[in-house]
């Protein structure tokens, strides 16, 4: 496709960050086992400016990646998963920021996960791949922005999963970072959120070619495991006004087409005809295919279920007075994943300790989800915030 914005940052190629190689300091993890051979998929936008204060790092989603803005090739149908927000003239503005995004480790986007080769055994790890976390996640990043020879970012941005890793970098690395800014995020999962994902692993786990996670050399792969788990997902990144308003009780037949029978109850228990919301999430859950790793997914999800920032210090108190950045923490009224008593709990924690912290939340009927959309006051929250810090800390 052609490009014609002016305020899309155009084709961005994917770049790969090794590490731990042979001779060098493997990644030890938080579950004592260590982690050699290391990618770390990563883009960045913009340029990095003389005295390189002007970094910022994204910090992505469960199901994201690095292509965060742009296109990966002329052929790219869509942009990445932030292109509203990131290019010239955008609240991250390329002309003034150097963005950069990369793939957590456990990943399936070019960062090092259960579908890359084990070097002790030359085949894919599949669910030998170590256990990681949060805090993992993070160091290798530290490990990426240490490359660039960046002291200190200007900020770390995160929607998410992302919320997670911009606190731990905020506590874990404060002197290396300036602002902090955490969106429909929070410390620890609740039970709820902990039941959805596990239901998603069953769903993989149940597959009947997920083969004990040795799949990659198979000609069949855990397909209808991963969609379930991801239509399970998707409908907590919604809301029930964003899917009554977008769907409401419209039933269509399964090949898209309106059908005709609007009274009776002339359906069968098969696919022929389906309410448009099913049609919705069984397309969802089938895309996700294309991109996405089902060993992964088990990865990333029990790596976010088991974040707990009070579990990990004592206290969240204790966790955020090591907090030296300025913090901006959003959420969203409709948000039912991790609604705003979440943000609220980070904030209070935060003042309690004398961090510069700042909150608001955003009212909308997008559910979860709505970072990711165009909105204007996201927008002039990211601009303000990141215009107000100060040149030093």
């Amino acid at each position: 496709m052609e490009n014609s914005d002016p305020n899309s940052v155009g084709i961005v190629e994917r770049k790969v960050f090794s590490f731990a190689g042979e001779g060098e300091d493997a990644l030890k993890l938080d579950s004592g086992k260590i982690l050699k051979n290391i990618n770390l998929a990563y883009e960045t936008y913009g340029h990095l400016n003389d005295d390189k204060s002007n970094a910022i790092l994204i910090l992505h989603a469960l199901s994201g990646d690095a292509h965060v803005a742009g296109f990966n090739n002329s052929s790219d149908d869509k942009p990445g998963w932030w292109d509203n927000i990131i290019g010239p003239g955008k609240p991250l503005d390329t002309k003034k920021y150097f963005i950069i995004c990369s793939n957590v480790i456990g990943g399936c986007a070019g960062s090092t996960g259960p579908s890359d080769i084990n070097s002790e055994t030359n085949k894919p790890y599949g669910l030998d791949f170590p256990f990681v976390t949060v805090f993992d996640m993070v160091r290798a990043q530290k490990k990426l922005i240490d490359n660039f020879g960046i002291e200190q970012l200007l900020a770390v941005i995160g929607g998410s999963m992302g919320g997670m890793q911009a606190l731990v970098w905020a506590v874990e690395n404060s002197v290396n970072v300036k602002g902090t800014v955490v969106i429909a995020s929070t410390s620890s999962h609740s039970a709820q959120c902990i039941a959805f994902n596990e239901v998603g692993r069953q769903a993989i786990l149940s597959d009947k070619n997920f083969q004990s996670g040795a799949y990659y050399d198979s000609d069949v792969t855990p397909q209808e495991g991963l969609s379930v788990a991801r239509m399970i997902g998707h409908i907590t990144y919604l809301s029930d006004e964003s899917m009554g308003e977008k769907f409401g009780r419209k039933i269509q037949n399964f090949d898209g087409g309106e059908t005709k029978n609007k009274q009776g109850y002339e359906y069968d228990l098969g696919v022929d005809t389906v309410f448009q919301i099913e049609s919705y999430l069984r397309h969802q859950g089938a895309t996700f295919n294309k991109r996405f790793d089902a060993n992964s997914y088990l990865v990333i999800t029990k790596a976010i279920d088991h974040f707990d920032l009070a579990k990990r210090y004592g206290n969240l108190e204790k966790a955020f007075e090591k907090v030296n950045s300025r913090v901006l923490v959003i959420s969203y009224s409709s948000d039912w994943l991790y609604p705003t008593y979440h943000s609220k709990k980070i904030v209070k924690s935060m003042m309690k300790v004398g961090v510069d912290v700042s909150f608001s939340e955003i009212r909308t009927e997008k559910g979860h989800d709505a970072f990711l959309l165009e909105d204007k006051y996201l927008s002039g929250y990211l601009t303000a915030f990141l215009e107000a810090l100060p040149e030093r800390n």
